[in-house]
C-alpha cells in the first residue's frame, strides 16, 4: 500500500488532528508556516497528494483515487477521525473524502473551490511545463527563462520552480508526475464531484478577488454539504494562504477552535 508523505507538526498536542492538503502542481512545503503555527494548538500533518511532492507517483489520479489515499493514510497514522482542509485540488480531494467516508471526519475546510466541474483552464501551464527539456537546461534560471516564454505571472513561474530537484543522474527534474497530471487532467478539473451529502460542520474559504466560487455555487454548496458556511478573505485571490496568510490563519483557527 503507497503512503502519502507527509510532515508532522505538533504532534505532543492533543485534539483532533488537522490534515492539510495543497492544490494542483503545490507540496506540503507551501504550507510550512502555517503548519508551524497551528501545531501549537492541535496536531498538524502537511501532506503531499499523489503524483506531487515526495508522494508516489501513479497512473491514476480520479477524485475517488485521491479520497483513497486520505483513507489509507489515516488508516497507517492509526487517526480514527480528523479535521481536514484542501485548497484547490486538495479540496476536491477532502470533498469527496468527507461523502465517502463522514464518520472519519469531524470539521471540513474547502479553500477556494466548490463541488463544481471546471471547464480546463491549465493548458498554458502545462504547454509550459512540458516544453522544458531537462536534457537542454542545467540550472533553475534556465527552467525559468522558458517557462516566461508561456507564463507572464513571475509568482507562478516561482511556484512552479519549487517543484525543482536535481535527481539521481544528477539532472534537474520536476517531482510532480507531469506524465499523469496532464493525462487525467480533465479527470479531477473537468469532473465535479460525485453527488452525496457530508452534514458535518463545513468552512469554504474563498479569496475575495477569485472567481472559483461564484454566487450561484453556493446552492450546490449547501445541496452537498447544509452544515456549510462560506467566509470571503479580503485582499486575497485563488492562493488564499499565500495572500493573506494573517486573515485565512484567523479564519481557520476561528472554526476549527470554536466548540
Amino acid at each position: 500500500m503507497n503512503i502519502l508523505h507527509s510532515k508532522i507538526y505538533g504532534e505532543d498536542q492533543s485534539g483532533t488532528p488537522l490534515l492539510v492538503f495543497h492544490g494542483l502542481f503545490g507540496m506540503l512545503d507551501n504550507w510550512g508556516s502555517f503548519g508551524k503555527e497551528m501545531g501549537e494548538f492541535f496536531p498538524v500533518h502537511l501532506i503531499d497528494l499523489r503524483n506531487h511532492g515526495k508522494s508516489f507517483h501513479s497512473e491514476e489520479m480520479s477524485h475517488d483515487d485521491l479520497a483513497h489515499d486520505i483513507a489509507h493514510y489515516m488508516e497507517f497514522h492509526h487517526l480514527e477521525t480528523a479535521n481536514l482542509l484542501g485548497h484547490s485540488l486538495g479540496g476536491k480531494a477532502v470533498m469527496q473524502f468527507a461523502i465517502k467516508y463522514p464518520l472519519k471526519l469531524e470539521k471540513l475546510i474547502v479553500v477556494d473551490i466548490s463541488p463544481k466541474a471546471y471547464p480546463p483552464h491549465h493548458q498554458g501551464i502545462l504547454k509550459a511545463l512540458e516544453s522544458v527539456d531537462f536534457e537542454k537546461v542545467n540550472t533553475r534560471q534556465e527552467v525559468e527563462e522558458v517557462l516566461q516564454q508561456y507564463i507572464p505571472e513571475k509568482s507562478v513561474i516561482q511556484f512552479l520552480a519549487k517543484n525543482l530537484y536535481w535527481n539521481d543522474d544528477k539532472k534537474l527534474a520536476w517531482r510532480f508526475n507531469l506524465k499523469t497530471l496532464s493525462e487525467k487532467y480533465a479527470q479531477f478539473v473537468s469532473n465535479a464531484i460525485k453527488f452525496g451529502v457530508f452534514t458535518g460542520k463545513t468552512l469554504f474559504i474563498s479569496g475575495a478577488k477569485s472567481h472559483y466560487i461564484l454566487p450561484q455555487d453556493e446552492f450546490l454548496i449547501k445541496q452537498q454539504f447544509p452544515n456549510s458556511s462560506v467566509v470571503k478573505v479580503e485582499n486575497a485571490g485563488h492562493w488564499v494562504q499565500a495572500e493573506n496568510p494573517k486573515d485565512f490563519t484567523i479564519v481557520v483557527k476561528d472554526f476549527l477552535l470554536q466548540k
